[in-house]
């Protein structure tokens, strides 16, 4: 099911109706404490275990177990290892195990955790107890290892669509990215939540600080910064509105922050599977969301460089390769891009979905084959003539024709294909580079990555075979789906959740907005843990006046009526 789609439910439920405690499996303390902590406030007696928690804290939490007080008990994989976890465990009354984020377990995924391979002792361990795993990127392969790893053979699956129809994907070739990312947050996401990922740190720390110069409010979070720093950036990430966080993919995993509007890549992701995790951040309240990725020729070779000087076996150097080439083949496509990740996850879909660049401004292809012949010829002549090759902005530097000290010391200025290609721009024969080695027709050699024609590349040469690639499309801001995100003669941006609503159910909306503010910051917890945009979208609209009608509203139930319901009358009695 996909992030956002409601996993949780499947577990929380059996655990409350089942006798004794449910027992999740999370590889995410910041899971933990979100997930626990919006349960209390529904009313669930919940805790979770980790080795950051105070001696005392883990005391209580065992004594609460043993004693039978606790409906739901978060733990992280590795716990199970720990000196006297089993046993614990064998001193209470199991409902179920839930193993949550179970692709964790695939050692040819993007997200391997060994701890994970031990959850299958599970099954000996505990066999009369029930055993729920539940991922949101498990492609055929992935869901087959789940089932044998974990022990699963004679359980029924469950697979939803891989759909997130309210996330729009956009993918843009990379030019200054800084600047790209500036505008796009600024022109379209003013004042809301969202991620930014990128690959090094040193480049999450650089893009943060570019933001907050912008007077875009950003924090950066990896895993190289002290515990402290991280934990604050989360705390200000996940409690307040607005917050955008530059982050590695050490970050996300489990984060249940529903109104996050956007997730934006500013470098290539190393997998589908990694990428479809983390665009799905955003819009788990089911509002329009959108994800954005800017990447270019660099990104390409440096992720061929860093395969081929892994530690990895051969193997491992394959299936790395072959999860490069399938993201590559997502980002230089014309399908539809929400059609390739459903086809990608095993599933059938639409060949359009109207919410994606691709639908919205349907790409032209052209002819490139006499410029990837140039390209190609140049390549093979700088071997053949004169003992070496070189990276891209050589081979563009001989077809445009441009001089250097050191061009003039290799007598690159007298091959014959100098010049040929002049009236193309540096960004457009980029764009060439990457797109053979997308389609595999060179690729990117050592440490410098040097190009190398491939096998595939001599039927072209032979003009047997012809290429075809998309225009490269200007970079623009293109409308949400739903028009302009302000009200009739207003210039102020509007919240996605506010973004259908009248000026007055607009003015309300704000007012609960504060409020809620306020009540998160008293009881030190998010804002949407106390109530979801899309709930306080519905009170604006309904104006409820009476318990019941406050019942009637989605995202208020018994628990939440008796200690916030007072209070959201009076602030609707005042609108």
């Amino acid at each position: 099911m996909p992030t956002g789609g409601g996993k949780s439910i499947c577990y929380q439920i059996p655990a409350l109706a089942r006798e004794g405690t449910g027992v999740v499996l999370s590889p995410l303390v910041a899971l933990m404490h979100d997930q626990v902590a919006a349960l209390r406030l529904a009313g669930v007696r919940a805790a979770a275990l980790n080795s950051a928690m105070p001696r005392e804290d883990r005391l209580e939490v065992e004594r609460a177990y043993r004693a039978g007080e606790l409906e739901l008990l978060y733990l992280a994989p590795e716990r199970l290892s720990a000196p006297g976890t089993v046993e614990l465990l064998s001193q209470g009354r199991i409902a179920l195990f839930a193993i949550d984020e179970a692709h964790c377990v695939s050692q040819w995924g993007h997200d391997f955790r060994p701890d994970y391979l031990r959850l299958g002792a599970l099954a000996e361990r505990w066999p009369e107890v029930p055993r729920i795993a539940l991922t949101a990127t498990a492609t055929p392969e992935t869901h087959r290892e789940i089932t044998e790893r974990l022990h699963l053979e004679g359980a029924r699956h469950f697979v939803s669509s891989f759909d997130r129809p309210n996330i729009r994907y956009r993918i843009v070739s990379k030019q200054n990215v800084r600047a790209q990312l500036v505008s796009f947050i600024r022109g379209e996401h003013a004042g809301e939540a969202g991620i930014v990922y990128a690959l090094s740190r040193k480049r999450v720390e650089q893009t943060a600080a570019a933001l907050r110069e912008a007077g875009i409010d950003a924090v950066a979070y990896h895993a190289g910064l002290p515990a402290h720093e991280r934990l604050e950036a989360q705390t200000r990430f996940l409690r307040e509105d607005g917050v955008v966080v530059v982050a590695t993919i050490a970050f996300g995993m489990g984060i249940d922050k529903p109104d996050v509007r956007f997730v934006a890549h500013i470098d290539l992701p190393k997998s589908i599977e990694g990428y479809y995790q983390e665009t799905g951040r955003a819009g788990r309240d089911g509002l329009p969301s959108e994800a954005w990725l800017a990447y270019g020729l660099q990104d390409v070779v440096q992720q061929r460089q860093m395969i081929e000087s892994g530690d990895g076996d051969a193997a491992t150097r394959a299936n790395q390769t072959r999860h490069l080439n399938q993201m590559l083949a997502l980002c230089e496509g014309v399908e539809c891009r929400r059609r390739f990740l459903i086809r990608y996850f095993g599933q059938d879909a639409p060949e359009r979905c109207g919410n994606c660049d691709v639908c919205l401004d349907p790409p032209k292809l052209w002819d490139a084959t006499i410029p990837a012949q140039m390209l190609l010829s140049t390549i093979i002549r700088t071997q053949r003539e004169r003992g070496r090759s070189y990276a891209a902005g050589q081979h563009i530097d001989v077809l445009r024709g441009v001089g250097s000290e050191r061009v003039t010391q290799m007598r690159l200025d007298e091959l014959s294909t100098w010049g040929i290609g002049k009236e193309w721009s540096v960004a457009q024969w980029r764009g060439l580079v990457r797109h053979l080695l997308a389609v595999g027709l060179v690729e990117a050699r050592g440490e410098w990555g040097v190009l190398a024609p491939t096998e595939a590349a001599k039927p072209v040469l032979r003009g047997e075979e012809t290429v075809h690639m998309r225009e490269e499309l200007v970079s623009r801001a293109a409308g949400r789906g739903s028009g302009t995100r302000g009200g009739p003669g207003s210039g102020a941006k509007r919240s996605a959740a506010a973004a259908e609503l009248t000026a007055e159910q607009a003015e309300v909306f704000e007012r609960l907005r504060e409020w809620r503010a306020g009540e998160a910051r008293t009881q030190g917890v998010p804002g949407y843990v106390v109530f979801g945009d899309a709930t306080l979208a519905a009170l604006a609209v309904h104006r409820p006046a009476t318990d019941e009608e406050l019942l009637a509203i989605s995202g208020i139930g018994q628990v939440k009526l008796e200690r916030y319901g007072a209070a959201v009358l009076e602030v609707l009695a005042r609108s």
